[in-house]
């Protein structure tokens, strides 16, 4: 049921989004984007899994510090999941493969990534705040907004809770079935937390987010769409905010519905707006397919035998070592 609804919102979305779209009237537009521009694009959004690379290294470095190409690689592994396998299996998958690489629990591993998501969030609801504040923003994006902040300021409490107060913690889950699970995610958070490389790798997640503004000013410049600059970050953000919940394989629907909506803030009419969001999902999205295919055969393995060997990681059997 819930994969169901997950792919009927996206295919709501994708509907809304092209119906009545003129395919061959906007069909020469993708053709007529300045292709330097398009290059610059595509570049600079594939650099951008590299700053996540980093800032992933970074977090592991006080555990068992991964080699920094490896940590991209099982990243664009990741990726190339999450565009065959919906509801972002892809973020399990990267952490089993990083996991098995540098040899360390798999739900330390899991939980770094975590706390990846942790910076991205808490930068994100920072981001839609200052947004709401310059330019009138539907009301379900301000709940959506709202319903975010809520978590990532819970989610805070709880990893603070583990860093600076660790035997609370292992009192806590002393006597869950997960217990032997949940010690290793105690230890290997605490030995984040209270590392010197945490700190950095939160100053690495600002260059991260701040990096996926130029794949979108670069096809606007291409595409000859004239907008202010603050439109790229709210552009990013309600695109970014609106797939936060996971959809259909690379967040197809989502992505474009969302584009759209905010382009609609600064008075782009709809079907400019769509063949912007339809270039931008190509441009942003076909290279890492490409990417990650590459990762993952140089991996010598397949997504579903990870996909696999990752879930059964997570079965509540494990023991503590």
């Amino acid at each position: 049921l819930v994969p169901a609804l997950g792919y009927a919102i996206s295919v709501g979305c994708l509907v809304w989004v092209y119906w009545g779209f003129d395919w061959k009237g906007e069909l020469p537009k993708f053709a007529a984007v300045d292709r330097r521009w398009m290059t610059l694009a595509v570049v600079s959004d594939i650099s951008t899994y590299f700053f996540q690379g980093w800032r992933w290294t970074l977090l592991l470095k006080p555990i068992a510090p991964p080699r920094f190409l490896r940590s991209v690689q099982a990243i664009f592994i990741g990726l190339f999941a999450n565009s065959v396998l919906p509801f972002r299996s892809g973020e399990i998958i990267r952490a089993y493969v990083q996991a098995r690489w540098v040899d360390i629990p798999f739900t330390v591993c899991l939980s770094s990534a975590l706390i990846e998501r942790l910076f991205d969030g808490i930068l994100l609801a920072g981001g839609f705040y200052l947004v709401a504040q310059f330019v009138p923003v539907p009301g379900y994006l301000r709940d959506a907004g709202l319903v975010l902040a809520v978590l990532v300021g819970a989610l805070s409490v709880l990893m603070g809770i583990v860093i600076f107060h660790r035997h609370r913690a292992h009192a806590a889950i002393s006597g869950s079935r997960w217990a032997g699970m949940l010690w290793h995610v105690v230890e290997g958070l605490h030995a984040m937390g209270n590392s010197r490389w945490f700190c950095l790798s939160g100053a690495v997640s600002v260059l991260y987010l701040v990096s996926q503004l130029v794949p979108i000013y670069a096809l606007m410049r291409g595409s000859e769409l004239d907008l202010p600059l603050g439109a790229l970050a709210v552009v990013l953000i309600i695109m970014r905010l609106g797939t936060v919940l996971p959809q259909a394989p690379s967040n197809v629907g989502g992505f474009q519905f969302f584009t759209v909506v905010a382009l609609g803030l600064f008075g782009v009419d709809k079907a400019t707006a769509a063949s912007f969001a339809t270039i931008l999902f190509v441009v942003t999205t076909v290279p890492l397919w490409v990417g990650g295919a590459i990762a993952t055969a140089m991996a010598g393995t397949r997504i579903e035998d990870l996909q696999r060997h990752a879930h059964a990681s997570l079965q509540p059997s494990q023991t503590r070592s």
